[in-house]
């Protein structure tokens, strides 16, 4: 009788070891899976970010600056449902820049220095299309001569 009863005392200890331990690789597996996407995320957001200043660039050099300037660009990658959403702002600095409402500085002397731009780009993920929890964000700024 003593035997019976030992042998489902160490049967339910031996049930709860194991399942504790399918519980901790569970909670494992999916802490893993999810630092993966925040990586995965955050890498693409810093390409995208690097994709919208050059965007940017392409928009100024193509652009005609005599009537305006280009002064915000914004964009959603994917077209559809969006996982990043890319903020482009655009501050010149030149002489002879009477449509540009962002000009910084326009005592220029030198003609190299003139036409002159501070690009910042804040690439945001999108959280509801997504499904992470910390927000990712990354902001680059560089100074270009388009």
């Amino acid at each position: 009788m003593m035997r019976k009863g030992f042998s489902l005392v160490t049967a339910i200890v031996i049930l709860i070891t194991v399942a504790t331990l399918m519980t901790l690789m569970m909670n494992l597996s999916s802490t893993s899976v999810k630092n993966t996407m925040d990586i995965y995320l955050k890498e693409q957001a810093e390409l995208l970010a690097r994709a919208a200043t050059e965007y940017a660039l392409l928009a100024i050099s193509a652009h005609d600056n005599s009537g305006n300037c280009v002064e915000t660009i914004n964009i959603s990658y994917p077209e559809g449902q969006s996982t990043h959403d890319m903020n482009v702002s655009i501050q010149y600095i030149g002489n002879n820049m009477m449509g540009c409402n962002t000009v910084l500085d326009n005592n220029i002397f030198t003609e190299e220095s003139n036409m002159t731009v501070i690009i910042d780009t804040v690439v945001s993920v999108n959280q509801a299309n997504t499904g992470i929890i910390e927000p990712i964000r990354i902001h680059r700024r560089t100074i270009q001569k388009p």
